[in-house]
């Protein structure tokens, strides 16, 4: 297993994960700070303006210019929500100079350009290019519209906007529509600024890497400003008591509906029965042999598709269902079924056995690649509880009948969204 050394360094926490299993080094970046209404659409935006430019290759044409003379690199920016935490993520993927013929120091090459992309992005006057600013501002409008065309999106996107309103965690990952047009180069020039000073901010390199000269790399080009890091892991999640069940019915002019439902699992990441709650999601929805895709589209065929997953550090499960609109009150039954079923404690040693056997190699399969690898180790830095791999493939295997039914017995039913057609329910 690979291991993984941690140090900090002005402020930026330092992973390194040394293995010869790849054949390319990867830098991931990832900035987190609290979701906030003030920031979000800002937070949206401004990983899309560094990976437009740099102070030395300030237009896109240049920057992937340069990527190519790195052998290919290739340069991907991402946005997450992790709980109440928005996760700015910068990748950075180089081959190995080790096994190129032309002795080139590709590491040291990606690690300067990633921190280019940070500390030293393309300016005019002090501030961001305007030119890109507003490039940005309309990609980033098309990808928050883009939602409404894809229904299944746009359904689950509902659903948390419904379930979870008055709280951080209903913000789209993507900010709000309305917040962009104001957004100048100024402005976000000062919130870069406060990103720098304040964001909690983790630093991944994996691959046949030395330490020392990598930690040696590091140091001379990560130079950021004094910085006072606001310990967001600290921020919790308020526990949320139901009170009543909420049912939300949008009519659209759509063919196939969307059944949605939101329950509280009242676990998270942090909680000791967080394997058992894993255990669960994958009896009750999460893969193709579990009840709800057994007995809502396989059986009964009501649904094109029927699953659920787990909201881990926001303590949600998610069920997503879609069926013919004739068919809600069916479809629903049937998915209350199985969640009594699940508290009841009906379900077989065969179903038992059979998840875990699915989350063990469903989890190495992502720690294959190094991607998958940096997001599994992520979550210990999100949650502040560290979880070891060997932990984790050791404490599945452990989760009994008895702390299944336990943790079923905990989920609490939330909030119910149906996507109908104009004729619909």
């Amino acid at each position: 297993m690979i291991q993984e050394h941690v140090t900090t360094i002005q402020g930026v926490r330092v992973h390194l994960l040394p293995t010869d299993k790849y054949k390319t080094t990867t830098l991931v970046l990832k900035l987190k700070a609290p979701l906030a209404k003030e920031t979000v659409t800002m937070r949206a935006l401004l990983p899309y303006v560094w990976q437009s430019g740099t102070a030395n290759y300030p237009t896109m044409k240049a920057l992937r210019t340069y990527l190519d003379d790195l052998y290919g690199a290739t340069l991907n920016v991402d946005l997450m929500k992790k709980g109440e935490h928005h996760v700015m993520t910068i990748r950075l993927d180089v081959a190995n100079e080790k096994f190129l013929s032309e002795q080139m120091p590709l590491l040291h090459e990606a690690i300067s350009l990633l921190s280019d992309i940070v500390l030293r992005p393309a300016l005019e006057n002090g501030r961001f290019f305007s030119q890109i600013v507003e490039q940005e501002k309309r990609a980033l409008k098309q990808r928050i519209q883009s939602v409404y065309d894809d229904k299944m999106r746009y359904a689950n996107l509902r659903l948390v906007e419904e379930m979870c309103q008055n709280e951080p965690y209903a913000l789209h990952v993507h900010g709000r529509l309305e917040d962009i047009e104001a957004i100048t180069p100024e402005s976000l020039f000062a919130y870069y600024e406060k990103v720098l000073r304040e964001d909690e901010i983790d630093l991944y390199v994996i691959g046949d890497i030395e330490e020392v000269h990598t930690l040696e790399m590091i140091r001379s080009h990560f130079s950021f400003p004094s910085r006072s890091a606001q310990t967001v892991s600290l921020v919790t999640t308020q526990p949320k008591t139901v009170i009543d069940v909420r049912q939300v019915v949008e009519k659209q002019d759509v063919k196939q509906g969307k059944l949605n439902i939101g329950y509280r699992t009242h676990i998270t990441y942090e909680d000791d029965d967080y394997y058992a709650l894993q255990q669960f999601n994958g009896i009750f929805g999460g893969f193709s042999h579990s009840k709800l895709f057994i007995n809502v589209r396989e059986k009964a065929s009501l649904a094109y598709y029927a699953a659920s997953r787990l909201e881990s550090h926001k303590g949600l499960l998610m069920v997503m269902t879609g069926i013919e609109p004739t068919n809600y009150e069916k479809a629903l039954h049937i998915i209350h079924e199985q969640m009594k079923a699940m508290k009841q404690g009906d379900f077989t040693d065969e179903e038992m056995a059979q998840t875990k056997a699915v989350i063990r190699n469903q989890l190495l399969e992502t720690l294959d690649t190094p991607r998958g690898l940096v997001e599994v180790l992520y979550h210990n830095v999100i949650s502040a509880r560290k979880r070891p791999v060997e932990e984790w493939l050791a404490k599945i295997e452990d989760v009994s009948r008895e702390a299944v039914i336990r943790v079923a017995e905990k989920v609490e039913l939330d909030t119910i969204y149906f996507l109908t057609g104009m004729e619909g329910k």
